[in-house]
């Protein structure tokens, strides 16, 4: 198991760090094809989640495509809503949990899939972003759907600032600020209730594995022909979660 892990982050690493997707994919791995319980796989995903907010927003903030005014209050919101996710996890069925996992993956890849490359910026909504409690509540929701169903901060946040009009490569620095903030809360939360006993080695190679992926995609993301690479993506996404949707159809027969 812990070698597929690993693999799972470096693979998954290295195409966040070239395109800035893909993070969905781990859970679905971990939970889908490792059969990990929910809250194992979460709470590593997370953790690689935490991994990959904390490299990427770094690099943003080098290259100056970070707005901080516009993360800072999102994040606020976001450490809530994170929690919030958590909770109403635990409180959910197993399988509905399941069910909800491979439902936001599925729209994730069909979302990849259907992005067009140059969305129309909508700039009229703009000033809703200079409003801090606008902000906060958008942060409150975003991570407790992300907390709650496993889904990479970034899926939902690169979007949601695009539509509103934000230049594309700041909202996917904020995202990536959002998606640390969204990620410690909810690791905490779903390590507090683990129980596979190999968790601490499969959590460092998760880390490991994970940062080197995203600095290797980083270094990769001006040579890999971002088209080819969303579809490739996209095509997994949606394959994978309707195999487990199937999967788990079919056990009640």
């Amino acid at each position: 198991m812990l070698w597929i892990v690993v693999l799972a982050n470096l693979v998954v690493g290295t195409l966040i760090g070239i395109s800035g997707i893909a993070g969905f994919l781990l859970p679905i791995t971990f939970s889908g094809f490792l059969g990990m319980p929910v809250t194992d796989a979460l709470a590593l995903s997370f953790l690689s989640f935490l991994t990959s907010g904390i490299l990427g927003t770094w690099s943003y903030h080098r290259s100056g495509n970070l707005d901080w005014k516009l993360g800072l209050p999102l994040c606020l919101g976001s450490l809530a809503g994170a929690l919030l996710g958590v909770k109403l996890n635990l409180l959910i069925p197993v399988d509905a949990a399941k069910v909800l996992l491979y439902a936001v993956v599925l729209l994730s890849g069909l979302s990849v899939l259907l992005k067009k490359e140059k969305a129309e910026q909508n700039t009229a909504s703009g000033g809703a972003l200079h409003n801090p409690v606008v902000l906060v509540l958008l942060g409150l929701v975003t991570a407790a759907i992300c907390s709650l169903t496993g889904a990479g901060g970034p899926v939902l946040v690169v979007p949601l600032l695009a539509v509103l009009g934000v230049d594309l490569r700041v909202a996917v620095g904020v995202s990536l600020l959002d998606s640390a903030a969204i990620a410690l809360p909810a690791c905490v939360g779903y390590l507090s209730h683990a129980t596979l006993d190999n968790l601490v080695p499969l959590a460092v190679g998760s880390v490991l594995a994970h940062g080197a992926g995203v600095l290797l995609g980083a270094k990769l993301s001006g040579r890999v022909n971002l088209k080819l690479l969303r579809l490739l993506v996209g095509l997994l996404s949606v394959g994978a979660a309707c195999y487990m949707l199937l999967k788990l159809f079919l056990s009640y027969l």
